[in-house]
């Protein structure tokens, strides 16, 4: 019993350092990213974000092989033993540059600020709103550039007006109720929030494609992994293969792809973030619809040579076949979390940093429960009536083929609706700022 505690207890313990590392680590890098050099340099800040994205796609690749291969060859003690000499390294690194660091002053809690939003909002709904922004006196923060709220989402405006500056504001200039009265930063901050999640959302349909794990192992047990005469490769292992391709876009993206594309137009070339995530939607879209075909071809070759009751046995078909999905998938994940990271960072006020990193990481959090939820939902409605489910542990009486046709057609509607969201959405900053130089 104890050591069942003991391991849950480690568990949490690692969740728990995980997702404080990761959700401070991406917005601590670019806080040290000196705003008035991004401004000058977009591609300072995307190369950031790429070779961020390309050095934990890289610890990935180091895990499912070297820990990997320690774990099984050398025993459990020494593979756990390996993360937790990095890790204390690691710690012992970051402390060493403390004193060089930018470290931003901490501020009040960011969500209570938002809640206190929501309700000053609610809470003065019958306050008209004027166009003339003069007769309106607003609550500003000590200090802050921001002087009066955007038009977009104004109903929320009605949370930084000051009715009353006698009865609302302390001496000092504060609000007396700090949820009937709040900031234009405060304000600000809730409408950069709501305005990401239309494209959020279509991200998280992405994730659900990617969280499909199972089934591809099945898929490449049954095929000729052999590579030479003696050489196999383990069926568990070809996810590796995507991890490679997304390292292998960043450096052709950074090496390759952006100087032709300068060369051929003659200035510097840059493709905005909304650009990047639409393109990796796409990519997504069809390493679904390969992994259809290739299932398709794969299930056809396994009843022909007569494995239609035996799942695990090996068709002659080279597992090879494999790598265009699994290319795609990385492709398509490292344009979209590079894009979507980048897209956060430069759009949130700079307050926002953390709650901007962390956005991708909850996204892909829902996409893999929205993808548990709807293969239940197809494995129900497919073996109605006795029939052989779509999603069967038996992948050959199975039709996988079919089951990923549905998710290309739900990736075909996510590309729709993003395009109408990033329309809705309006220029980001960076686009802003490229129309506004000489």
């Amino acid at each position: 019993m104890f050591q069942l505690f003991f391991l849950c207890f480690s568990l949490g313990i690692v969740a728990i350092g995980a997702g404080a590392v990761k959700s401070s680590s991406l917005a601590f890098g670019s806080d040290q990213l000196k705003r008035e050099v991004y401004q000058d340099n977009a591609r300072l800040m995307e190369r950031y974000f790429s070779w961020y994205y390309a050095s934990y796609a890289l610890s990935i690749l180091v895990a499912l092989t070297c820990l990997v291969y320690i774990q099984v060859n050398m025993g459990w003690a020494l593979g756990f033993g390996a993360p937790v000499l990095l890790m204390l390294f690691s710690t012992l690194l970051i402390y060493l540059g403390t004193p060089f660091y930018v470290k931003l002053k901490p501020k009040s809690s960011l969500i209570t600020g938002l809640f206190q939003v929501i309700v000053a909002s609610y809470r003065n709904r019958c306050l008209k709103l004027s166009s003339q922004s003069e007769d309106i006196q607003y609550h500003q923060k000590k200090g802050s550039t921001v002087v009066l709220p955007s038009e977009k989402l104004r109903f929320l405006n009605k949370a930084c007006i000051v009715q009353d500056p006698r009865l609302d504001l302390s001496p000092d200039g504060e609000a007396i109720d700090p949820w009937r009265l709040c900031t234009v930063d405060q304000v600000e901050e809730l409408k950069a929030l709501l305005k990401v999640v239309p494209i959020w959302l279509t991200g998280v349909v992405l994730s659900i494609n990617i969280s499909q794990n199972t089934f591809p192992v099945l898929q490449a047990n049954t095929m000729d992994r052999h590579i030479g005469s003696s050489f196999e490769i383990p069926a568990a292992s070809f996810g590796i293969f995507a991890v490679i391709s997304a390292i292998l876009w960043i450096v052709l993206y950074d090496y390759l792809i952006l100087p032709i594309a300068s060369k051929m137009t003659g200035k510097p070339a840059h493709f905005s973030t909304k650009e990047r995530m639409g393109f990796g939607l796409f990519l997504s879209f069809l390493s679904v619809l390969v992994v259809a075909v290739v299932e398709g071809v794969r299930r056809s070759i396994a009843i022909k040579e007569g494995y239609l009751d035996d799942p695990e046995g090996v068709i002659p078909m080279s597992a090879m076949w494999l790598l265009p999905q699994n290319s795609l998938t990385g492709f398509a994940e490292a344009l979209h979390a590079i894009g979507q990271n980048e897209f956060y960072i430069s759009e949130f006020p700079r307050s926002m940093s953390s709650v901007a990193a962390s956005l991708l990481g909850v996204g892909m959090g829902v996409g893999s429960l929205l993808a548990s939820s709807i293969m239940s939902t197809i494995d129900d409605l497919t073996k109605r009536g006795g029939e052989e489910s779509w999603v069967s542990s038996n992948i050959n009486k199975g039709h996988y083929d079919y089951y990923y046709l549905v998710l290309a057609g739900f990736s075909l509607v996510n590309i729709l609706c993003y395009i109408v969201c990033s329309k809705a959405y309006g220029p980001c900053k960076e686009e802003v700022m490229e129309e506004e130089k000489p």
